[in-house]
């Protein structure tokens, strides 16, 4: 069974192969601007490099983005009447889940639980990458050299390559917004109270096709979603630091160096957070896909099935990949920006503190015995919500996971202090003293932001 264990050099060039195609190299530059929209905009021209502060006005949303918003938030969308996009990609809470449930709750009554964790649409959606994995040409290469992992799409399997694809998906979910068909989401378009401002933007006759309607809404969402900046301000502490506006504490600079080091957390081979090679701010994801092993979590109500197994990019969410074990147990990266406003963890929502989640990190091999269920032998059954047969799958081979029971883990207490004191620099409304506070009314944003960064 191949393995994708990959090391921070190995990372690094696939994240330098994934750029050299038209397609990902435009996702990851072209500012305001998907996956699927990639193409056409691959020769997009370069901004200023200007990233102060200011009170100018933001520049206004496009038509089809207005109406996107409002599509967004609306909550008569739902079978329940009472659940929209926002209601779990909440704009107060990063474009994160506003609260700490392990799964949210969807269904025609809202009593219906979800499977998987809410992920942030926070930071990612103008710079990811389509699905791809790349690999070496040789055969022999691939037998003998640790391949390197699958890396981009949209959600934590990565199933869609586009927004508008992504934004559909909730509309007709079961334990989501459940709706039967297209013909009802186009019926309830039809009656909402921006009926009138749909068929200005998009046609007297729009409603006259079902599925048009609800192509159109859906590329409304996903241009909502690309041009409105609070999906990326870039205004926490740490861009303030890059920019030179703001020193990191010794605490926060010590987390830093925790993060960064490939002997101790690690985490920085995953989650870079270096300057991109045209100024671009780090988004702390390098979209790839990672086998943690995270522990079962009994609050899944899918779970009681002892025969159910959430394995990411091999099922049961997405299914074209059903055939290929080795990517059972793969869920992609997330970005860390916002991370410390978070109360909910992991793919499966597993821990419910960024201080638990850290810790797991750390002692998953020193203490899996704090972490894991026990057999009816009393013996501890580590990586124990994923198949035996795919718990290879797991990463051993890459620091701080390399570690065995008993030994000394890669942080103690005060180290993950000064971790989690570092990535709360990444969360977002920090104002650097030199700078006037914000004033009602008034946005801050960043202008005249460098390519990639917007």
């Amino acid at each position: 069974m191949t393995v994708f264990h990959a090391s921070l050099a190995a990372r690094r060039a696939v994240t330098t192969a994934l750029a050299a195609g038209a397609t990902a190299l435009a996702a990851f530059v072209a500012p305001g601007i998907g996956a699927a929209q990639a193409q056409s905009h691959a020769a997009a021209s370069p901004a200023t490099t200007v990233t102060t502060l200011s009170t100018a006005s933001v520049t206004p949303l496009s038509d089809t983005a207005a109406l996107g918003k409002l599509i967004f938030n609306d909550t008569a969308l739902s079978a329940s009447g009472r659940m929209s996009c926002a209601s779990c990609h909440s704009a107060a809470h990063a474009y994160g889940p506003p609260n700490g449930l392990a799964a949210q709750l969807g269904g025609p009554d809202l009593r219906t639980q979800g499977t998987r964790a809410v992920p942030t649409l926070g930071y990612v959606l103008n710079r990811t990458p389509v699905w791809t994995h790349v690999q070496a040409a040789s055969v022999f290469e691939r037998l003998t050299d640790a391949d390197s992992p699958p890396a981009g799409g949209f959600g934590w399997d990565g199933r869609f390559d586009s927004l508008h694809d992504q934004a559909l998906f909730p509309l007709f979910s079961a334990n989501e917004m459940a709706n039967r068909d297209p013909a009802e989401v186009a019926a309830k378009l039809s009656r909402a109270p921006y009926a009138a401002r749909f068929r200005q933007v998009f046609g007297e006759t729009i409603f006259a096709s079902n599925d048009a309607a609800l192509r159109q809404a859906m590329m409304a969402v996903e241009r909502y979603e690309l041009e409105d900046p609070s999906f990326h301000p870039y205004t926490s502490k740490f861009d303030a630091f890059l920019d030179g506006k703001a020193e990191l504490s010794a605490s926060e600079m010590r987390g830093k160096k925790l993060f960064d080091d490939p002997n101790s957390g690690n985490c920085a081979s995953c989650h870079i957070d270096q300057v991109g090679a045209n100024g671009a701010h780090p988004l702390f994801t390098d979209f790839q896909f990672e086998a943690l092993g995270v522990p079962r979590n009994p609050e899944l109500r899918a779970n009681r099935d002892p025969n159910y197994y959430d394995q990411g990019l091999c099922g049961p969410v997405r299914t074209d990949k059903l055939s290929n074990k080795s990517y059972c147990g793969l869920f992609k990266t997330p970005t860390l920006r916002n991370t410390a406003t978070r109360r909910v963890f992991f793919h499966n929502g597993r821990f419910h503190s960024l201080r638990d989640a850290l810790r797991f990190y750390v002692e998953r091999d020193t203490a899996p015995q704090k972490w894991y269920s026990k057999d009816a032998h009393g013996h501890v059954v580590k990586f124990d919500d994923l198949p035996a047969a795919v718990r290879d799958n797991v990463d051993v081979l890459d620091e701080p996971l390399t570690r065995k029971a008993g030994g000394k883990p890669a942080w103690n207490a005060r180290d993950i202090d000064d971790v989690i004191a570092f990535l709360k620099t990444l969360d977002d409304g920090y104002l650097p003293k030199s700078q006037p506070q914000p004033q009602p009314g008034k946005a801050f944003v960043k202008v005249g932001a460098p390519v990639g960064r917007s």
